[in-house]
């Protein structure tokens, strides 16, 4: 069975036993009893395994891993379980597995997988704290057994407990993992009702008691166990937190779908629509991030990078999505009789438990490696011409990119703020033209390097980490793939070769003047006359059309039919006698964009890819490929890297609040690659983009848009100055960066479009 199939039988068995439970109205039933446990659904639960998949089977356990539970935790956050399973399968499970073997030790093992034991971690000492850093809780020697003095905060579960695995520290500061039962002499619980029928207590230890023997770690063994386990449980709890807003939006889309005012299903109306598609966009990066955060554990991550970075993503993803669940339900979700508010108070304790979103970008920042100082020069590699790029590792592959770039890209090229003219990128196109590499993303039978998503997103981090300017790659990135796809042997032998040495050089030819976004709505018309079609009317913002010789259009080829029909797909050389390019200034001083007119233009027939009168086939798949390209992380980490060099000039990282700010831009990021790399696999096994790719045109070009006005604010007065506001760092200039950051949400589809695009074709919101 593969890991994907071993992880789905786990969830499809969980959620087998938790359609059984009937925990709504369970849930609803701990206000009476807060943090009460049934304890034959406990002994059920540990019958399904759920207690022993992280225990090795070394100590009887199952001998698995966090995907696995992982998967059990999505079923239990949808399920709304209420019992503390988490503190079972993952903090006891985990810090008991990582203690050395006593007899003590192997029978509350045993008894935590049975089912036959309820117990908590005591770690916590103060508000915020995320690791056991400091340690208060004192435990002395008194004969032969340790005397207990101090207090634990925020420890679940509480009440019915058996007992608890408390952290202590020796007089000499040394930690101590010890056991404690429930009802010593000395030990006294305050218990602190949370929203969601949960408990939170304070546990007090006055001069308690404990026998040796109940000592189950000490020093570097008792600290790794405890970490090891909350960052476990950090995991744990964000796959409990995707899983409850993944079901408290599907409740609330199926609401606004049937609930109508003024004639319409509320969900039909924009407001509310594009608000439902921000809240689909979080639940997929949260997912993203989560996926990824599991494979980068498997490939030897830091454990707590990783918990800081999904806990902290999924924490808010869940607040934001149950909260607005509720006002998309009005009044009734703010009543009890409603379901919806459970979901909202699952979020609102399991956001703030093991530490809240804020407190985890700022560890997540503090664990980030040094930033690699991109000046210099780390150890020259061999550049092979051909290789087999996937095999290589990625550390290797990254050496070798870099050596590249150093020796072939002009220094005086890096980190300029626009796109550059055919003239400035010629002799760099041509040295990846020669290398192979100015296609990375095509396969390699078609001449293109192959990269697996991981490669990609490597290729394109060391570009961006070098400043390397974008290249006129509208060949590479549309029509290649398009051709490679939907074109004909004929042509794909005709026009790929062509690309690749950059004797070709395409712009898009969609927009038009008066349609806006609409590119269904084609006036320039193609006449099929004999071998050739005579094409006439007009198209506009074709990016550096000036510099191109080609253009992949849309054009009208027959009138009568639907705004959507009767469109074709054309290849047009710009040569052709009867075409004008005029360009256009932007605000910024540039010209980027162009009109192009044909009048009387004649393409051979032959250039007609795909069917005549379904081109808009060909145009939904193109516009996939380019979406998914606009949607990369590439513009997103250059502007952290210009944000960074500010926060390096001006002393910003001293500033909690700009390091607050940073922290969350940098998550955002990084977690838009995780989505990116989701749909750059699809693309590798040969899928068709869906629809929902227009999440990442969403995401990541409103990200970069707010990372450079966070750059533009803290540039201050020198922000508006037309050069470097640092004379050290001549590419930092936070006016042109942000005039390249405006129009990002508005070309290839603006943000709006593409919300509208998710609701029809995704969330199937209706129109009316």
């Amino acid at each position: 069975m593969s890991e994907a199939q071993n992880n789905d039988a786990f969830g499809d068995s969980a959620k087998d036993l938790l359609e059984r439970l009937n925990n709504e109205t369970r849930t609803r039933a701990l206000r009476d009893r807060p943090g009460a446990v049934d304890r034959a659904i406990w002994r059920q639960i540990a019958e399904a395994g759920w207690f022993s998949v992280l225990v090795g089977e070394e100590d009887d356990g199952l001998g698995l891993g966090l995907n696995e539970l992982v998967s059990i935790a999505r079923e239990a956050g949808a399920s709304l379980l209420p019992e503390p399973y988490i503190t079972a399968s993952t903090m006891m499970a985990v810090a008991l597995a990582d203690c050395p073997a006593t007899p003590l030790r192997t029978r509350l093992l045993d008894a935590l997988m049975a089912g036959e034991l309820l117990a908590g971690l005591a770690w916590q000492e103060r508000e915020g704290q995320l690791a056991c850093d400091t340690i208060e809780t004192l435990a002395t020697r008194n004969g032969d057994a340790l005397e207990l003095t101090g207090s634990k905060v925020f420890v679940t579960p509480a009440l019915d407990c058996d007992g608890w695995l408390v952290l202590a520290r020796r007089e000499d500061g040394a930690p101590l993992l010890v056991w404690v039962a429930a009802g010593l002499a000395g030990v006294s619980r305050q218990d602190r009702p949370s929203v969601d029928g949960s408990v939170l207590a304070e546990l007090r230890f006055d001069h308690v008691v404990i026998d040796q023997n109940h000592l189950l770690a000490e020093g570097d063994a008792a600290r790794q166990a405890t970490d090891h386990a909350l960052d476990c449980a950090r995991i744990v709890v964000a796959a409990d937190l995707l899983g409850a807003m993944d079901r408290a939006f599907a409740i609330t889309l199926d609401y606004v779908k049937i609930r109508k005012q003024f004639g319409r299903a509320i969900g039909s109306f924009q407001a509310l629509k594009h608000k439902i598609v921000d809240c689909y966009v979080q639940i997929e990066i949260a997912r993203a991030c989560l996926e990824e955060g599991l494979r980068q554990i498997s490939a030897g991550e830091s454990l707590a990078l990783v918990a800081s970075r999904v806990k902290a993503r999924c924490s808010g993803a869940a607040m934001l999505v149950t909260r607005e669940a509720i006002q998309f339900h009005g009044a009734i979700g703010f009543t009890d009789e409603c379901n919806i508010g459970l979901y909202l108070k699952r979020a609102m304790f399991e956001s703030a438990w093991l530490g809240s979103a804020s407190r985890h970008r700022a560890r997540y920042l503090a664990l980030q490696p040094a930033a690699r100082d991109t000046t210099a020069a780390d150890a020259e590699v061999e550049i092979p011409a051909d290789e087999n790029w996937n095999a290589m590792s990625e550390q290797d592959f990254r050496r070798m990119l870099r050596t590249f770039y150093r020796r072939n890209y002009p220094e005086e090229m890096r980190n300029i703020q626009r796109r550059l003219y055919w003239d400035e990128v010629r002799d760099w196109t041509g040295v990846l033209s020669r290398q192979g590499w100015l296609a990375p993303n095509w396969p390699s039978q078609f001449g293109g390097m192959g990269l697996v998503p991981e490669k990609l997103i490597a290729f394109v981090e060391e570009q961006e980490g070098h400043g390397v300017a974008r290249t006129l790659d509208m060949g590479t990135i549309m029509v290649g793939p398009l051709l490679i796809k939907h074109g004909t042997p004929e042509q794909q032998a005709r026009f790929l070769p062509k690309i690749l040495t950059a004797e070709h050089r395409w712009c898009q030819g969609y927009s038009e003047p008066g349609a806006g976004s609409d590119l269904a709505a084609v006036s320039t018309e193609a006449i099929l006359d004999g071998d050739a079609f005579v094409v006439n009317g007009q198209k506009i913002w074709t990016t550096l059309a000036q510099n191109t010789t080609h253009c992949f259009a849309l054009v009208r080829t027959d009138k009568k039919a639907k705004k959507q029909a009767g469109i074709s797909f054309l290849l047009i050389d710009l040569a052709a006698p009867g075409i004008t390019i005029r360009p256009i200034r932007d605000i910024g001083g540039h010209v980027e964009f162009c009109e192009v007119f044909f009048k009387d233009v004649r393409v051979p027939a032959e250039n007609l890819v795909g069917e005549i009168n379904k081109g808009w086939t060909m145009a939904k798949a193109l516009l996939g490929f380019e979406r998914i390209f606009l949607g990369s992380p590439k513009q997103g980490r250059y502007a952290l890297s210009q944000l960074n060099a500010l926060a390096e000039s001006k002393g910003l990282f001293s500033n909690d609040v700009f390091r607050a700010r940073y922290a969350e831009l940098l998550l955002d990021v990084n977690d838009q690659a995780a989505g990116y790399a989701r749909f750059v696999d699809m693309l590798k096994r040969g899928e068709s983009l869906p629809p929902s790719v227009s999440l990442l045109k969403i995401w990541g070009t409103e990200t970069y848009q707010k990372i450079c006005l966070l750059l533009y604010e803290y540039a201050e007065e020198t922000a508006p100055i037309m050069e470097s506001c640092d004379p050290l760092r001549p590419s930092l200039t936070p006016a042109p960066i942000l005039f390249n950051a405006i129009p990002a949400t508005i070309y290839g589809g603006s943000s709006q479009v593409q919300r509208e695009i998710i609701a029809r074709n995704v969330l199937n919101i209706p129109e009316e």
